[in-house]
């Protein structure tokens, strides 16, 4: 597993906090980031995942959070407790993972905002400060991107393979709070997915059309050639 500590950070590496198996408090996993630009789908991957090869407890809740910003303050201010995956720009070597807890999570945050429209993350945990609904723990699980000026682009091959790292980690904090993980008998229906299933890792990857004919300056599944009526 490729983790490590950025500089100049405080050490916060992954250790028990609270929580124990009797323990129903919600919790909520978040998986944040944009599929369509390449490492920037990263957390949404690692919650699809998580949800692929595991199953928890009625109080716990597996979010795609995606790109809703806002839409997701109400998610936050529902849990108790709060895991985020996301890539994130810790400036370490790609696919490198590293974890952030509790206060210093709102400053790492985001590696790519796609529009100064878009509300980043940082703002919603702002936000559930404000009205003092916010959860009494936090960690976020980010993984340093290769790349993400890359539109209908694919996880790089470092990052894709810190997904199941970052699964492994994930699970490793829930069984820690209380969230009673255990492995799935079966993957879960289209109708119980966390994320749509046209947007699923497996649909969107054999969807691709090759990179000479994308040209890697927009996938034409959702950027049609010039003179191709809409």
């Amino acid at each position: 597993m490729n983790t490590s500590s950025a500089p100049d950070l405080p050490e916060t590496a992954c250790h028990p906090s609270g929580g124990s198996p009797a323990d129903d408090a919600p919790i909520v996993v978040l998986g944040i980031g944009n599929v369509l630009w390449a490492d920037e789908g990263f957390g949404v991957r690692c919650v699809e995942a998580l949800q692929q090869h595991w199953d928890f407890a009625p109080h716990v809740e597996l979010v795609d959070g995606g790109t809703q910003g806002l839409y997701l303050i109400q998610h936050v201010q529902s849990a108790r407790k709060l895991l985020i995956l996301d890539a994130v720009d810790y400036g370490l070597a790609p696919g490198t993972l590293h974890q952030v807890e509790n206060e210093e999570v709102p400053r790492f945050l985001g590696a790519k905002k796609m529009s100064l429209h878009q509300t980043g993350f940082q703002e919603v945990l702002m936000l559930a400060q404000l009205t003092e609904r916010y959860p009494e723990q936090v960690l976020l699980i980010g993984c340093q991107p290769e790349e993400l000026e890359d539109y209908g682009g694919s996880l790089r091959p470092c990052v894709r393979q810190a997904v199941d790292d970052a699964v492994a980690l994930a699970v490793d904090r829930l069984r820690a709070w209380g969230a009673q993980p255990r492995p799935r008998a079966q993957a879960p229906s289209a109708e119980e997915a966390v994320t749509v299933p046209t947007l699923s890792i497996e649909a969107y990857e054999a969807g691709r059309p090759a990179a000479e004919a994308a040209c890697r300056m927009g996938d034409e599944r959702f950027m049609p050639p010039r003179g191709t009526a809409a």
